[in-house]
């Protein structure tokens, strides 16, 4: 008897040691962990419950989803252009998507959104714009736990921060994929609408792959969108969930989730002129959110790498000038030296038409898809050349790489005097035609320039370069000052009023 009490104490000892060097290890293996795979976790031991006519109902996902979005409370102190407290002169127009308006004052202002907890020990994601530049983050959960935050890491050029707050055992929302979002399934917005208490409104997705223009502009160049944007960022990344579920302002950085209770996107901006709901909410898809929070955690910033190719949007009207008969997909106009694309053999005047298998139709197609990679990983591209398929793998290289090649930065004086146009303040009537504040007309075009060698034609109208809004001459200097690289950037409308978005290279690869 004794013989067997000594052996079963050996054996519960065992365990035990067994048991906790498991946990040591299993602790020490979720540190590197990605956050898909911490969910994996909760979730296999935590499923979302389903009802007994086999299907999650709105109810469900509701009560699966609103323990863990949070309501973000930011104080800025009132002496940096920020996003709560800095000085716009357009602030009497706008007001932030995530909360107060903008205020001159000095003394500390505060603002407010939502974000989504998707680990157990307090990493949450949200919108770059609700916590950018705050001196404090404060994190209110529904059951009115409050904790303080920290920022991980913020992304300008897709409007995605992911902060931290110290918590155990938090409530999760599990990350679905938005690559299988269909257009008219049922969505939940889940929120802090208009200081509200978490609020849940339901609609459809209306469309995918949206494009609208706002990531890296400044609010006042282009009227209908609210959401306060980083004016300096070069390049923003835009493949939009459209759905027509009630979004407020408020609700930036919360959930889009599916019936099962899945999330699929991070509501970032509203089509309105009032600032209030009417009619379509933009949220950045999950699958996107994914990568930049593992890049985040692992890396402490974005990696991100680029294919090397300026392109231009197909329709019917491009595919006749430019002489292709696809009227959809990337016509090339120029593929950049020591690129991964010229070495794979992209060239001038292919048209893309499928990144990775998947349809391309517009600039988001590719956009989204490549910033889910890094600097290394490979890419395939279908393109259209001389009425054949050819499928190219493509190698993505750092997108500083054309930065560390072109030695030092030219001034903004140099790339104006490239640019080969002369500019003059639009017209009131121009303001009212395109909805917008300000911008500039090209009243010339002289040949030799970078205007003509891309046919940017007399007459046209620019209302950003660069990710910065221009509204007189005088503000073009320091808007391509405020890019980076060797790649400008313009938006704005042709002189036949069609909208048109522009990447070329300072230096002529032509």
């Amino acid at each position: 008897m004794k013989k067997i009490g000594i052996t079963l104490l050996t054996a519960l000892f065992g365990g035990a040691v067994a048991l906790g060097g498991y946990k040591l290890m299993e602790n020490k293996q979720s540190e590197n962990a990605s956050i898909e795979e911490r969910q994996d976790v909760y979730f296999a031991n935590n499923p979302i419950k389903v009802s007994s006519s086999g299907d999650v109902d709105f109810v469900q996902a509701a009560a699966a989803v609103t323990p863990a979005v949070v309501h973000i409370q930011t104080t800025y102190d009132g002496s940096t252009g920020s996003s709560g407290g800095g000085a716009d002169p357009f602030e009497d127009m706008f007001r932030d998507f995530f909360g107060s308006p903008r205020s001159r004052q000095r003394s500390p202002v505060q603002a407010s959104g939502s974000g989504v907890i998707v680990t157990q020990d307090g990493y949450i994601i949200t919108n770059n714009h609700v916590v950018e530049n705050a001196s404090k983050i404060k994190v209110i959960l529904p059951d009115n736990r409050t904790f303080e935050a920290k920022v991980i890491g913020r992304d300008p050029r897709t409007d995605l921060a992911l902060i931290k707050v110290n918590g155990t055992n938090l409530p999760i929302v599990k990350l679905g994929n938005s690559d299988n979002v269909q257009v008219g399934e049922w969505v939940l917005a889940v929120g802090y609408p208009l200081s509200l208490q978490t609020t849940v409104t339901a609609g459809i997705v209306s469309a995918k792959g949206r494009n609208i223009g706002i990531i890296g502009e400044e609010e006042s160049g282009r009227q209908g969108y609210y959401n306060q944007q980083q004016p300096q960022v070069r390049t923003g990344i835009e493949s939009f969930i459209q759905t027509d579920a009630a979004i407020n302002r408020g609700n930036s950085g919360g959930a889009l989730v599916n019936t099962k209770g899945e999330l699929i996107g991070i509501n970032a901006a509203i089509a309105s002129q009032t600032g209030y709901y009417a009619g379509y909410g933009f949220a950045i898809p999950v699958n996107l959110a994914k990568k930049v929070m593992d890049d985040f955690i692992k890396f402490g910033s974005v990696k991100r790498g680029y294919v090397g190719v300026t392109f231009q949007e197909l329709n019917a009207d491009i595919a006749k000038e430019k002489g292709v008969k696809q009227i959809t997909g990337l016509y090339v106009n120029d593929v950049l030296e020591n690129s991964g694309a010229q070495a794979a053999g992209i060239r001038k005047g292919d048209v893309i038409t499928r990144v990775n298998g998947a349809a391309v139709v517009n600039s988001a197609d590719l956009q989204e898809r490549v910033a889910r990679l890094r600097p290394g990983d490979k890419v395939q591209l279908g393109v259209i050349r001389d009425g054949a398929e050819k499928t190219f793998t493509v190698t993505l290289k750092d997108d500083q790489a054309s930065v560390a090649k072109s030695g030092s930065k030219r001034s903004a004086e140099e790339i104006y005097n490239r640019l080969g146009a002369s500019f003059t303040p639009v017209s009131n009537s121009i303001k009212q035609k395109y909805r917008i504040s300000g911008g500039v007309v090209v009243t010339a075009v002289h040949r030799g320039g970078l205007f003509a060698e891309y046919e940017i034609e007399r007459g046209t109208v620019i209302s950003s370069i660069n990710g910065r809004s221009v509204a007189k001459p005088e503000d073009i200097d320091a808007a391509l000052a405020a890019g980076s690289g060797e790649m400008i950037r313009i938006k704005g409308y042709s002189p036949d009023g069609s909208m048109i978005t522009m990447s070329f290279p300072i230096t002529s690869n032509r």
